[in-house]
């Protein structure tokens, strides 16, 4: 099948900035996209340490939008401050204690029922990018109601069995010159993937790119990434169009 124009030519999208709008949630803020036709499937965005206001992220909720879902992207630090590119690394670990990406249960179970109940969805998957990538590598260990997920450049956490046994099908996306995870690392979580995961899952390595290349805008693309980047985002969207 021809793949959509929609993700070739993302360019003219800087004129109309958000497609979506922001709405509350009980406690949580969320941006929120719709297809221009109704539909009962959805997907829940993560974000990364920037937060859920961060342009990068708003531009992948109304890319996956245009591919005929709901798409909504929770405040997943539920009103405090996001990291900022003036922050110090030294006070990273201590910024990660109060932000912990596996400390998300409730926010994912009031995004879901919201889904359900407000918005008709009966399908709903899960994407998120880096400290979003842990969060959706936890979620899919732990919230069967979420169908599919694709973890972009997580950081592969504690390794304890645990961490192996998906519940649904996840792909996991990194960048081969991720300075955040090494290839060492990735190639343990193929094995124990092998090992203990009875669903599907895939992994996938983009040659020469850099922590959070999925994300960017099209006017932040080098034209040597972007047809990485493209693909990517091309395979993320198959895999949740596969399974959700």
């Amino acid at each position: 099948q021809m793949a959509d124009p929609f993700l070739y030519n993302p360019g003219d999208r800087s004129h109309h900035g958000c497609l979506g709008h922001e709405v509350q949630i009980e406690y949580l803020k969320a941006y929120v996209c719709r297809p221009s036709f109704s539909t009962d499937k959805a997907v829940i965005v993560v974000h990364d340490l920037f937060g859920w206001r961060f342009p990068d992220i708003r531009y992948i909720v109304d890319l996956i939008a245009g591919h005929g879902y709901v798409a909504i992207c929770p405040d997943f630090f539920k009103g405090t401050e996001p990291w900022k590119s003036t922050d110090h690394w030294h006070d990273f670990a201590d910024w990660m204690k109060d932000h912990d990406p596996m400390k998300v249960d409730k926010e994912a179970d009031v995004v879901l029922k919201y889904l359900k109940e407000q918005c008709g969805a009966k399908k709903i998957g899960i994407v998120g990018f880096s400290w979003g990538g842990m969060a959706v590598h936890h979620l899919m260990l732990k919230n069967p109601q979420l169908t599919a997920g694709v973890s972009l450049y997580g950081r592969i956490i504690r390794d304890s069995e645990e961490r192996y046994n998906l519940l649904n099908p996840t792909f996991f996306i990194f960048g081969e010159k991720d300075h955040t995870i090494s290839l060492d690392q990735i190639f343990l979580l193929e094995e124990k993937l092998k090992q203990y995961c009875k669903v599907s899952y895939k992994i996938k390595v983009y040659p020469g790119q850099v922590h959070g290349f999925a994300q960017l805008k099209p006017e932040d693309m080098k034209p040597d990434d972007k047809p990485y980047i493209e693909e990517a985002r091309k395979d993320m969207i198959d895999w949740i169009k596969m399974f959700v």
